[in-house]
């Protein structure tokens, strides 16, 4: 079983409940709800969330540390949103928010457009793109659906990139 699953999860502000097999949990910045797998029981109590495997089957376990690190994601993400930055870096690229939707230049010979999930926020400013939600595996995610358009290549560095990310650089052709 996972370490972090033996102790109790704390709270703080946020309100969490169990019912039937639906975890709710829910903040300043919002709610968010999950489904619980047959194999792992969470139970909320005065001092923490305790989540715990049903029986003593290999996946209960392996579900138990999973689990416990989605209520602490979850009660994190109501309290304080969950933000992943990208950079558009390339001659010609541009990114640009049209409603619901994210439309990148990126070289090909069109335009390429993505939806923005519900319960996220994108904001651009230049060649920064800015994502943002209380759902961290939506944030996550989209934010690697951006980056899977373009990745950088490694001899120009031009593509999307994280913000932080190091792309490891080849030298290229020689001059004899």
């Amino acid at each position: 079983m996972s370490r972090l699953a033996k102790k109790p999860i704390v709270v703080g502000k946020t309100i969490v409940s169990m019912e039937d097999s639906t975890l709710s949990v829910k903040g300043t910045k919002g709610t968010l709800t999950k489904q619980v797998h047959p194999s792992v029981s969470i139970i909320v109590g005065e001092n923490g969330v305790m989540v715990a495997p049903k029986d003593r089957s290999r996946l209960a376990k392996a579900l138990t540390g999973t689990f416990a690190s989605h209520v602490k994601n979850m009660i994190a993400g109501v309290e304080q949103p969950y933000m992943k930055k990208l950079i558009l870096e390339g001659v010609g690229y541009r990114v640009e928010v049209k409603g619901n939707e994210i439309v990148l230049t990126v070289g090909f010979s069109h335009t390429v457009a993505l939806k923005i999930p519900d319960g996220i926020t994108a904001s651009v400013e230049k060649n920064l793109i800015k994502i943002e939600g209380i759902d961290k595996e939506t944030v996550g995610q989209f934010a690697a659906n951006i980056r899977r358009v373009k990745p950088p290549e490694p001899y120009l560095g031009k593509g999307i990139r994280y913000e932080g990310e190091v792309i490891r650089r080849k030298q290229g052709k020689k001059a004899v």
